[in-house]
């Protein structure tokens, strides 16, 4: 635990770890069902999971990074699908406390308020008199049956024709869901596709990507705050890395309860615990778990410290954090693969919790914002002096 935490950032760790069991004991239901049980939601309501990067002015906790990364490992720990959703969650409360503020007080009134969102750009929303009329399709969108509000990325065009990338917030009650989620790994997120057709949307509820990026914000009430004091790769990277490190250990967990109790087959072992293999499978596991962690814990505190004293964020700090988000899923996979693949065959079955948390991890490499050939192209880039390729930095 994060040693400069306030009492209620660590109770808030202490209910995350508390949750484990529920989480855990729902993973394969989720699985089967494709959406997270309402037992896990409302189980993580009631621990204030989702208030964590809600202003406190409406009953959210405003916690720094840290404490979203020690939450984010405890979640992770207990199911992948669960802690997956929540970092989604995290990211799109945040990015709605970058909203006018009257946007802010219509959706926070209910201060557990759950916002399904997408990045990437799709559809169109041409102009209309006080707003965008928006018309297209978005996929992954993670906790969608459990959320009240979705945040969608589209082009905006003018009345002269130019189109630019726009975020609008929209209730989730105003699009057709398409349930097409049928994958081989996360099933438990309910990732279905939304659709808008001939939807309104008022102005106040738009904002430009591009003043995003710049840091030129809608709101007044949180300029000031320092949770909001960080460009959105840097919120974003805080609140994904945990759940990778978490789900991890989840296999870390599994790995140790079982070498002790197998033999390995075709072989004089009769423990594996016993076997050379064993010992290198833990130790490389174990450092590159490390190596991930240490990642996680410095990016947190870049935008904690960065966050109090109000200092800019330079264009490579900019791309680290992006290369992070690729980094920590690569190494916690790389770390999962090795633990998993030294437990055998027996480890196939849909009940052993290894092989979900294997493919889950995998999983999360293949996202647009982890993919680790994607992040670190454009670190690599940033650090040899060439300008990003993309916007998302």
């Amino acid at each position: 635990m994060h040693s400069g935490q306030t009492d209620q950032q660590s109770e808030l760790v202490k209910r995350a770890a508390d949750l484990v069991p529920v989480l855990r004991k729902n993973s394969l239901w989720q699985e089967q069902n494709r959406r997270l049980a309402d037992e896990s939601v409302e189980a993580m309501t009631a621990a204030g999971i989702f208030r964590m990067r809600t202003a406190a002015r409406y009953g959210g906790y405003e916690v720094d990074a840290n404490t979203l990364v020690d939450v984010g490992i405890e979640l992770g720990r207990g199911d992948g699908a669960a802690a997956f959703n929540v970092a989604a969650w995290w990211i799109t409360t945040w990015n709605i406390g970058l909203f006018p503020d009257e946007v802010q007080d219509e959706i926070f009134a209910n201060p557990d308020a759950r916002i399904s969102g997408t990045l990437a750009l799709n559809g169109t929303g041409t102009a209309k008199p006080g707003g965008i009329e928006v018309n297209g399709q978005w996929a992954f969108n993670s906790g969608a049956a459990h959320s009240q509000w979705k945040l969608l990325s589209t082009l905006m065009v003018g009345h002269d024709g130019d189109p630019e990338p726009v975020m609008a917030v929209v209730p989730m009650s105003s699009l057709r869901i398409v349930d097409d989620w049928e994958v081989s790994a996360l099933s438990g997120t309910g990732s279905v596709t939304t659709v808008a057709e001939d939807l309104f949307v008022p102005m106040s509820h738009v904002m430009r990507i591009a003043a995003f990026t710049a840091g030129e914000y809608g709101s007044k009430l949180n300029a000031d705050l320092p949770m909001f004091r960080a460009p959105l790769v840097g919120a974003v990277a805080a609140s994904t890395a945990g759940k990778m490190i978490g789900m991890a250990r989840a296999a870390t967990e599994e790995f140790y309860g079982r070498i002790n109790r197998r033999p390995i087959a075709n072989t004089t072992y009769e423990r594996q615990v016993e076997a050379p293999i064993t010992h290198l499978e833990a130790a490389d596991a174990a450092l590159k778990i490390l190596e991930a962690e240490g990642h996680a814990r410095r990016i947190a505190s870049l935008v904690d410290e960065k966050g109090r004293s109000g200092e800019e964020w330079t264009l490579q700090e900019r791309a680290y954090a992006r290369a992070v988000g690729g980094r920590v899923p690569q190494l916690t996979a790389e770390a999962v693969d090795l633990l998993a693949g030294g437990l055998g065959a027996s480890s196939l079955y849909s009940k052993e919790p290894i092989q979900r948390i294997r493919r889950d991890v995998r999983a999360v490499t293949l996202h647009a914002l982890h993919l680790p050939s994607t992040t670190l192209e454009l670190y690599g880039r940033v650090l040899c002096g060439l300008q990003p390729n993309t916007f998302f930095v």
